[in-house]
């Protein structure tokens, strides 16, 4: 039964956000996208690419980024928030990369999550989206949804990522993140979200508690 509640929540998925996978922080290569992933914590997708619009025009590789200043670096991402932060990160990551990987980026979980300020949430991003290694990237919107919907009861990230590929099929683990993202920014909100305009009532657990309290 729940194998086909999940089917049904993908269906429709794919059906009102297709299959086409897209990334919402712009990139050129995989050097680029770990950057803005590690930029992007704790900021929007948006103001991200605004930033990155001149940041990698003034590093255009992971050398510069080695050998950038770091007050100069903190006050080039400052928009971003956490700028201390993410610079040293930043500047540590790249060193790592040049030093022990020759500037390119690696594809490992384990080599990526070695890299100061990359977690699994940002290594699965890389291998997703750039290596096409079946990922799940669990953000702010997939924990909110996913437990929304009875996919998982876990609250930590990483059971809650190791929940999702269980129920969820191989094809559809960096899919599944990206119409995710798009259902939580247009329909599911955090706080008042729209369910009246929700396709995926019928398979929402949170829509049936709030819907059977109205009915008391």
């Amino acid at each position: 039964m729940a194998a086909k509640r999940t089917k049904e929540i993908l269906a429709l998925l794919d059906e009102v956000y297709t299959r086409e996978y897209k990334c919402y922080l712009n990139h050129k290569n995989a050097g680029q996208l770990l950057i803005a992933t590690i930029l992007s914590a704790q900021c929007t997708d948006a103001r991200v690419n605004i930033v990155t619009e001149t940041l990698f025009e003034k590093y255009p590789d992971m050398q510069s980024f080695a050998d950038a200043d770091l007050a100069e670096l903190e006050r080039d991402i400052r928009p971003t928030g956490f700028y201390h932060n993410k610079a040293k990160n930043i500047i540590g990551c790249a060193k790592k990369i040049v030093e022990e990987y020759g500037g390119e980026v690696p594809n490992s979980l384990e080599a990526l999550t070695s890299l100061p300020g990359v977690g699994r949430k940002t290594a699965n991003v890389i291998r997703g989206n750039i290596f096409h290694e079946p990922s799940i990237v669990v953000d702010t919107h997939v924990k909110r949804i996913s437990r929304r919907l009875g996919l998982t009861k876990e609250e930590d990230p990483e059971k809650i990522e190791y929940e999702l590929m269980k129920v969820l099929p191989k094809d559809h683990w960096i899919l599944y993140n990206i119409q995710i993202i798009t259902f939580g920014r247009q329909i599911c909100f955090a706080r008042s979200p729209k369910c009246s305009e929700c396709f995926l009532t019928k398979n929402c657990r949170e829509y049936g508690k709030e819907k059977g309290k109205k009915t008391k």
